[in-house]
């Protein structure tokens, strides 16, 4: 544990100790369950007492970061992805600019009649023939997301498509169709023995439920997504301007 502060500086100790804990989160040296130091060891090594220690830790509990067990003691967090409310992007795009590498744990592309209520969405006749999209992804380690799309039937897709590339990319240069726009409701749920097996939680853990509809420039809903995100693996960050 190689950390410092400067008794001397007018910003708060408890404000620095928070800095300097949160780049020994980043460091990764505490990652996999390891204990954090322990609060009277981060005390004597920066010379303050255990209140100022303990003010920092418990900003870094509230906002997620650390996570503290009595007869424990403190672990970090396992870090979540976040996306934002502001910003809209394919899977693919999004965690390519996060530099997070992920994979494909399953890929399904069938042909089924549009519901009464995905044909009144995509303003089409109920029991026209659309294209369903099924993919299960994430890491390397395990899957966080479970995402099932509903197409309009201007939107096809080749039968030997890997949808390695991000998801409009391929609707663009396929279907010369650019999605612009996306509506969305965010609802929260449990898994069920289904979803706990897609994504490998128990039965009855927690799930964010996104529901997005994704239209073209002259607001013509092509896409109807269904997302399933593992609660503690992914959030969702909402920026307002006043």
């Amino acid at each position: 544990m190689n950390i410092t502060i400067n008794h001397n500086s007018a910003l708060p100790l408890h404000k620095q100790i928070e800095n300097v804990l949160r780049d020994l989160i980043d460091t990764g040296e505490y990652d996999n369950g390891k204990l954090f130091p322990k609060e009277v060891d981060i005390s004597n090594r920066l010379g303050v007492s255990r209140n100022t220690v303990r003010q920092a830790i418990n900003t870094l509990v509230t906002e997620g970061l650390l996570i503290r067990k009595k007869g424990v003691g403190t672990t970090v967090a396992e870090k979540k992805i976040q996306t934002k409310l502001s910003e809209w992007h394919s899977f693919t795009q999004e965690m390519n600019n996060k530099g997070i590498p992920f994979k494909n744990y399953k890929v399904q592309l069938t042909k089924v009649k549009a519901t009464e209520e995905l044909a009144l969405l995509l303003s089409i006749e109920e029991g026209k023939e659309i294209m369903k999209l099924e993919r299960i992804r994430g890491d390397k380690d395990m899957p966080f997301v479970h995402f099932v799309s509903w197409f309009h039937p201007k939107i096809d897709f080749d039968e030997n498509e890997t949808f390695e590339k991000p998801l409009y990319d391929i609707i663009e240069e396929r279907s010369n169709i650019i999605l612009t726009k996306s509506s969305e409701e965010l609802l929260a749920m449990l898994a069920d023995k289904q979803l706990a097996i897609d994504l490998k939680v128990e039965e009855g853990s927690p799930v964010l439920f996104r529901k997005r509809a994704v239209a073209d420039p002259g607001g013509r809903v092509m896409e109807i997504n269904h997302g399933y995100y593992r609660g503690d693996r992914f959030t969702y960050q909402i920026e307002i301007n006043r």
